[in-house]
């Protein structure tokens, strides 16, 4: 199988020799095509044919991100990510699926520690694209690791940094689209009153506040064409879309400051029937602050303005979440937000008034 490469090429990129990307396919075929492809746009390929040399490349060697086939001898790609996993976190992985036909069940790739993926076949424009997009995830990794290690022996220095770096990604992600920006403040908020009125300690209304106005920090690993789409979403734009909580988890993944906030960042799309994202977690499975974030995240999409529709009216609203207690909503969490809006509306006007 030969990759379509028959696309308009970007002039190459200095910046993208920063990179050393590491393609693993059992067909040589594939390896010469992405290397044609990915030289012309400046970047750095090492290619492998054989997915045992390809683990132990990867334990001796650094690489930025991994570009997997998934059907290949002698072991296919989910081994070859579980291998991967025991010794290296940080590797961005994209898995190549070949055609439909032939790619491994949607449930097997969610279970995979792989942050995105894409069809083999006549999909290489969407390759480049994530792989863009990963190197971006990238860029903030090296970011968060650095300012970790600088500062890991001042705990001042160290929150006062931390803060600093939840301003600077999350507005990076806001500043992509109009519709969005004040969307994180507001989820932050909101989910802040909620755990206070369930009476949560200071230390779990901290996270639950960093943790609002990070939830969507994976969003800078999507490409721009998929975020800031008006038409309806195709289901491939679709799937992209709902890698952001794993993209994001796997930013935050770097540094010790963060691992209080990214179970909220991971499970924030998780659904309390089990039909969510990225792992079909159900119910009490979810973690209690990603369930508190869902149903700020829930209020706030709704009641914004969009690029594709105005805000949503308030009556429907509330509506729509009381009929969403159970299936999409924590049943028990429901009643305490209704509360808020029946009796506290005016703390909610306050922080829409702010952002």
């Amino acid at each position: 199988m030969r990759l379509n490469i028959n696309s308009n090429l970007n002039e190459s990129d200095n910046h993208n020799k920063d990179y050393k990307i590491i393609a693993v396919d059992d067909e040589m075929g594939i390896i010469d095509s992405l290397s044609v492809y990915l030289s012309r746009s400046g970047y750095q390929l090492t290619g492998v044919t054989n997915p045992l040399e390809a683990i132990e490349r990867v334990k001796t060697e650094h690489f930025d991100l991994m570009i997997l086939d998934y059907i290949m001898t002698p072991i296919h790609g989910d081994k070859v990510v579980e291998e991967i996993r025991k010794f290296d976190q940080e590797l961005y992985i994209l898995l190549l699926t070949g055609h439909k036909d032939l790619a491994p069940p949607l449930d097997t790739i969610k279970k995979l520690d792989i942050q995105g993926y894409c069809e083999k076949s006549d999909k290489f424009d969407q390759l480049l694209l994530l792989i863009e997009s990963g190197l971006k995830s990238v860029d903030q990794m090296r970011l968060i690791k650095s300012i970790n290690s600088d500062l890991e022996q001042s705990k001042e220095l160290l929150e006062k940094a931390y803060l600093e770096t939840i301003e600077t990604l999350r507005y990076t992600v806001e500043a992509k689209d109009v519709y969005t920006r004040g969307h994180s403040d507001r989820v932050s908020e909101y989910a802040t009153l909620i755990g206070k009125k369930i009476g949560l300690s200071d230390d779990e209304l901290k996270k639950l506040k960093i943790g609002g106005l990070f939830h969507d920090i994976g969003k800078i690993g999507i490409p721009d064409a998929i975020l800031l789409k008006n038409d309806k979403l195709t289901p491939d734009e679709y799937s992209e879309i709902k890698n952001h909580p794993s993209i994001g988890a796997h930013i935050l993944s770097n540094a010790s400051i963060f691992k209080d906030i990214i179970p909220i960042v991971k499970h924030h799309h998780e659904r309390y029937d089990g039909k969510g994202y990225p792992n079909n977690l159900m119910g009490e499975e979810i973690p209690y602050l990603a369930r508190i974030t869902s149903i700020a995240d829930t209020f706030d999409a709704m009641t914004s303005r969009r690029s594709y529709r105005e805000a949503l009216p308030l009556d429907y609203v509330k509506e729509e979440i009381k009929n969403c207690a159970g299936s999409q909503l924590d049943p028990k969490l429901v009643p305490v937000f209704m509360d808020i809006l029946e009796n506290e509306y005016d703390k909610i006007e306050e922080i829409k008034l702010k952002y």
